[in-house]
């Protein structure tokens, strides 16, 4: 079976309760390897975005690196990409990706502040984890658990995307 994406599928859907304690050391690595390529090649934060990233709660906005993808990654082990794609944590849907100090986003969309003051939340909770390994269980659960729209740490970066007049902007048009 072929998604949206193009990637291969699984016919069977995983049991993502069931499947967590094995995908949870997976996917840390991944992340973490990821984390690593963006930090190394990814482009720091200039004023604009650093006042946004301040203005979310990040405490090291300088430490930030933006990725500017075509297409944000998936992670090759069969099982760990299958359970990300029925999550819907990432897919053909998904523009951006944050990792730690390290955050993935979709080419276009690299200068939208509403995506950049969602994905820079997300590194504020990074930050209150203390790292990729300690942030990643407590998100994974929460994924399983509500579902990705209702998870708390979605719903929390989801609130702090828009600011008074730019959130009227963003919706008249």
């Amino acid at each position: 079976m072929t998604g949206g994406s193009g990637e291969r599928r699984l016919t069977m859907p995983i049991d993502l309760i069931a499947s967590m304690p094995l995908l949870l050391p997976r996917a840390i690595a991944w992340a973490e390897a990821q984390a690593a390529i963006v930090l190394v090649r990814g482009i720091a934060l200039k004023a604009p975005a650093l006042e946004l990233a301040r203005e979310v709660g990040v405490t090291s906005p300088g430490s930030i690196r933006i990725g500017v993808v075509d297409r944000l990654p998936l992670p090759a082990d069969v099982s760990l990409r299958e359970a990300a794609l029925q999550s819907g944590l990432l897919g053909p849907g998904t523009i951006g990706l944050t990792l730690g100090y390290a955050v993935l986003i979709c080419r276009g969309h690299e200068s939208k502040p509403g995506l950049l003051r969602h994905e820079f939340r997300h590194v504020y909770q990074y930050e209150a984890a203390g790292s990729i390994a300690a942030f990643l269980p407590v998100y994974l659960q929460q994924i399983v658990a509500f579902g990705y729209v209702d998870a708390p740490l979605e719903a929390d970066a989801r609130a702090h995307e828009y600011r008074g007049a730019e959130w009227e902007l963003e919706n008249e048009r």
